[in-house]
């Protein structure tokens, strides 16, 4: 039994515990509906084995029903924040990076191939209804191998070399997933920020499909919302990640009761949720949850008037005084929370650029290496971040056991007199009246950096660099646009160079995966097209010209194949030795804060965290749905 299929298993068992003593408690708002006969008694709603959660183990305190929880947003689709920090998932991650059954009453793991998953007797939508194998069969039969409504064919997380699993209903409340080789990542995509969705709810599905719905009624509801065909109804009522569908059952805290356009979206408890504290208390104890849109700028505002309990979303570290002025008046606390990313910006050369000549120098590991030796790391981190931030590349942080010194120090340090001499080095040694530095061509050395324009940090950052790189002859524009455009540039190969966060998850263990350090995807900005070969297997996008890049495909190739824990840790040392030599892209900061705008009344919210896309899904690996409200 290697180690990774033991820890796996090992998670899978100790979450089946720990048990709660007495009987379950009704949430106060629920008991008229159930008095009324509107909804069943809560022992017969909860699932037969409901998830237990021990908050003492946590070091959170048992909670009360009962209140409101505000959040401020920008975006209609950002009702997709409450799949997110719902996280309620098949397999999820616990604060120690641990993956655990969630949903699933357990799962077991065989050679990393097998993966046979096991329901909650007695779990139910949010809408009553049983949720069973039938769920997944519907996923897997219906919805991903049909070419209409998944044109583009199965996730890549269930593909190996190409190959889809096996699927196979055991019974009722047992599903298998089989692959002819190993696959590493399926647990991981399954206990993601935006989770590998592999079920769905059938019995409210299956009404817009055209194989198990009344055809006359599916026409009529075409017409009626002005869709083209019974595809495109089917996929309107089926965007579970946006949970804008208030008819869409859901298995997550808490339900959307708002259809769109709006501008308040109210979340109520969702009744038939599988967690209980250990005094039998049903999550979530806060009983709705209401986001409420606007403009995104004014949303700091907002919150430093105390009209969000739990707001870090559109907030940056220079709102921190601000919002501090306010906390006595408004009744909230300013946390800071590490954020867990590689960089906090980075840039990242775009080695597949469209002009020759860029792309050629761009490719050069020495051009690379000097841009990131001409960087004044210190000046920027004093100036733009209060001295709060790490200095150092876009890679893993010291939270990571993978972490070594070097592979943030590497090619970091300022220092000019090194960069000028390999911009000599490759030839670069004409300048022009200016002092900038004239390509083979004749062309002024002036790169034009794209940015998505969604962050003042970007255009202070940039400004320093120009100053530094300035001296080492080399020029920096600015070119900022909306963040479609700013990918569909570079995937195509318009753009030199652009900037962005950092690699998403900077605290990985060897068991998760390092497709982040390897051409694995189309918006990989420093490589899209080779990604984009790796995405399709060679279908689309070009074959790596560098050898360390493809060194680093087979790494990969190791990792996913990989007996053991032992030689998953390998792989992602050498492939973290290569980044840190080869300076693919340019990080410049990280483990920078983050301002938490926390209520005073609201509890359970740790003092200190880390606040992450990936992993953590920002507050949802802290389970909001065990926050509550003290009374006042």
């Amino acid at each position: 039994m290697n180690q990774w299929f033991f820890a796996v298993l090992l998670a899978a068992l100790i979450a089946t515990g720990p048990t709660f003593a007495g009987g379950l408690i009704e949430p106060p708002s629920l008991e008229s509906q159930v008095r009324d006969g509107h909804l069943p008694s809560i022992d017969k709603r909860v699932p037969l084995e409901p998830a237990v959660i021990d908050l003492d183990a946590e070091g959170k305190t048992i909670g009360r029903y009962g209140g409101e929880l505000r959040l401020l947003m920008g975006k209609q689709k950002d009702t997709r924040m409450m799949s997110v920090y719902g996280y309620a998932r098949l397999i999820a991650l616990d604060d120690d990076l641990r993956y655990a059954p969630d949903i699933l009453k357990s799962f077991e793991v065989k050679e990393s191939r097998e993966f046979t998953f096991r329901l909650r007797k007695g779990h139910k939508w949010s809408d009553g209804k049983p949720f069973t194998s039938e769920d997944f069969r519907y996923y897997w039969e219906d919805v991903a191998n049909n070419k209409k409504l998944t044109p583009r064919g199965l996730p890549k997380a269930l593909l190996v070399e190409n190959e889809p699993p096996k699927f196979e209903v055991i019974d009722e409340a047992t599903v298998r997933y089989t692959w002819h080789k190993p696959n590493r990542e399926f647990v991981s995509w399954i206990a993601g920020s935006r989770p590998l969705e592999i079920y769905r709810p059938a019995h409210y599905l299956k009404q817009f499909h055209i194989k198990y719905g009344d055809r006359k009624q599916i026409d009529a509801l075409v017409k009626a919302g002005h869709k083209v065909d019974w595809v495109d109804l089917h996929l309107s009522r089926d965007r579970w990640y946006r949970m804008d569908n208030a008819d869409l059952p859901t298995l997550q805290p808490w339900m959307n009761t708002t259809w769109p356009p709006a501008t308040r979206f109210k979340f109520k408890r969702n009744p038939y949720y599988h967690r209980i504290d250990t005094n039998g208390r049903q999550l979530p104890y806060i009983d709705r949850v209401v986001m409420s849109l606007g403009e995104t700028k004014v949303i700091p505002a907002k919150a430093g008037t105390g009209e969000s309990d739990l707001q870090a979303k559109y907030i940056r570290l220079d709102h921190y005084t601000f919002l501090k002025e306010g906390e006595k008046r408004h009744n909230y606390t300013v946390r800071l929370w590490k954020r867990s990313q590689g960089a906090h910006i980075a840039l990242f050369p775009n080695m597949n650029a469209k002009n020759p000549e860029w792309r050629e120098l761009l490719q050069d590991a020495r051009f690379r290496r000097a841009l990131s030796l001409a960087i004044d790391r210190h000046e920027i981190n004093q100036v733009v971040y209060y001295g709060l931030a790490r200095e150092g590349n876009n890679t893993i942080l010291p939270a990571s056991p993978l972490y070594r010194p070097r592979l943030q120090s590497a090619w970091a340090k300022f220092d000019l007199t090194r960069a000028n001499a390999l911009l000599d080095e490759i030839g670069l040694t004409k300048r022009n009246e200016d002092g900038v530095r004239l390509m083979p061509s004749g062309r002024p050395l002036i790169i034009t950096v794209d940015t998505a324009g969604e962050s003042t940090y970007q255009v202070d950052v940039l400004e320093l660099v120009h100053d530094s790189w300035l001296k080492a002859g080399v020029k920096l524009f600015t070119k900022p646009s909306q963040r479609e455009v700013f990918r569909q540039r570079i995937v195509a190969g318009q753009t030199i160079m652009s900037t962005f966060s950092g690699i998403s998850n900077g605290i990985p263990t060897a068991s998760m995966s390092p497709e982040e350090f390897a051409p694995t995807n189309r918006f990989q900005l420093q490589w899209p097209q080779w990604g984009l070969w790796g995405q399709t297997s060679g279908k689309m996008g070009e074959a790596p010209k560098l050898p360390e890049v493809n060194r680093l495909t087979k790494l990969y190739g190791d990792w996913l194949y990989a007996e053991n824990e032992d030689q998953q840790r390998k792989a992602w040392e050498k492939m973290l030795d290569i980044h840190a030599d080869q300076i693919f892209t340019i990080g410049i900061v990280n483990s920078t804060l983050q301002p938490v705008v926390v209520s005073n009344a609201l509890r359970n919210v740790p003092e200190e965290a880390f606040y992450n896309w990936s992993p953590g899904a920002y507050f949802g690996i802290h389970k909001p749905d065990t926050f509550w409200f003290a009374a006042e």
